[in-house]
């Protein structure tokens, strides 16, 4: 008789909340979240504000997008670093590093000097990410891996809902206020150096990593860039609702910064809630039939934004959110199951690479089509390009015990 897997997370009695280092990692986990959303609600005041500089106003704009920058080039270094000198060290030097170069904003007479500010808060998030995401790898096996993975994307989401609230208030009290979130980083700090301890490799996992490296020296490898450009493509798709929704709101002469409000909560709601999910349907379905579930549900909910009614709109985003949250945890859970024991740090810094890169990439995919053939058709596009990623997904075989 088939066991049934009961889809309920039972989150009042869930292990993690016991375990100090599971807590550690979910609390640098919300915390990468605050990178680039913190400042948001600031940026007209900042640049009324710094107006008589030049160029003030692409300045103001690229503040957002500037540690996605960084990332994008410092993962695979720190990807490197974790995997010869430690985990421990990366991440809590990148934790006091992302509440300086956060914090000082606040202080900082012009855009450079704060523009250079948001690059180095980049190398930090990029120092957290990897080191977090190594961490979980080395400290957990199956199903408590899985699970770990997918309540740091649920922390993400609820935690930028969070962030994003705290960040709304204190602009409204002054433009430099909301760098003040970013102090948040030290409260963890002495947590995460009382609980955060360098993971021993056992001569179990010497013997698998020797195994593994001598029968897939090239393999794992491979499907590692496999699963980089997939989650590069996903970030890609998904990021055309934070950066052009606003805009698509106002053609259609809506209230664009009320809805865009409202439809980015429901994103991280809808997100946050989905992700607790994560690990139990990817054990009853697999992670390739659960990616390629995932992207079913970001195409219809993509091609939902083109009907240009708010209801159906708001249903497309909280699809596309679920479809989103629901993809995220797959590609660090297969990329940490893939790669070697001593090799997880590279593995997860291309993986955060790939997550920014897409972030980045995803406005200057989307503006010529918008521009070319408008908003109704580009969202058609997309759509169809994650039906094709879904197909894609069903056929890919990463799972060593993936159900037949």
């Amino acid at each position: 008789m088939r066991r049934v897997i009961p889809l309920a997370p039972p989150l009042a009695n869930h292990w993690a909340w016991y375990d100090k280092r599971a807590l550690s990692l979910l609390f640098a986990a919300a915390l990468t979240v605050l990178a680039n959303t913190a400042i948001s609600p600031a940026l007209p005041d900042l640049q009324a504000m710094y107006a008589s500089q030049p160029g003030a106003q692409w300045l103001t704009r690229l503040l957002v997008p500037a540690p996605s920058l960084s990332v994008i080039f410092a993962a695979p270094l720190c990807g490197s670093f974790a995997d010869k000198y430690g985990r421990r060290p990366l991440l809590l030097s990148g934790v006091l590093l992302f509440a300086i170069a956060g914090t000082i904003g606040m202080v900082l007479p012009g855009l450079v000097s704060i523009m250079i500010s948001r690059l180095i808060l980049g190398i930090a998030v990029a120092m957290v990410m990897t080191a977090q995401t190594a961490l979980t790898g080395d400290y957990y096996t199956q199903p408590k891996r899985s699970q770990i993975i997918g309540l740091q994307i649920s922390a993400r989401n609820f935690g930028g809902l969070v962030f994003i609230l705290i960040a709304s208030f204190l602009a409204s009290l002054s433009p430099k206020a909301p760098f003040a979130v970013y102090a948040l980083a030290l409260l963890i700090l002495p947590f995460l150096l009382q609980s955060i301890k360098e993971p021993q490799i056992t001569v179990k996992q010497q013997q698998q990593t020797t195994n593994d490296t001598q029968q897939a020296a090239s393999s794992w490898r491979l499907q590692l860039v496999i699963l980089a450009l997939l989650q590069l493509l996903t970030n890609l798709c998904f990021f055309i609702l934070p950066t052009q929704l606003p805009f698509y709101f106002d053609s259609l002469g809506k209230s664009a910064a009320i809805l865009t409000g409202f439809a980015l909560a429901t994103i991280m709601i809808m997100g946050g809630t989905s992700a607790l999910y994560f690990s139990k349907l990817s054990k009853r379905i697999g992670n390739r039939r659960l990616l390629s579930l995932a992207y079913l549900f970001m195409a219809s909910g993509i091609a939902l934004l083109s009907t240009q009614n708010t209801l159906a709109i708001f249903v497309g985003v909280a699809a596309t959110g679920t479809g989103y949250a629901l993809a995220s945890p797959i590609f660090p859970a297969i990329a940490l199951q893939i790669a070697p024991a001593q090799q997880r740090g590279r593995a997860s810094g291309m993986i955060t690479t790939s997550i920014f890169m897409g972030q980045l990439l995803s406005v200057f995919a989307s503006m010529p089509l918008i521009n070319t053939i408008g908003y109704q058709a580009t969202f058609a596009i997309i759509a169809s390009f994650l039906c094709c990623l879904s197909l894609i997904a069903a056929l890919l075989h990463f799972d060593q015990n993936e159900q037949a």
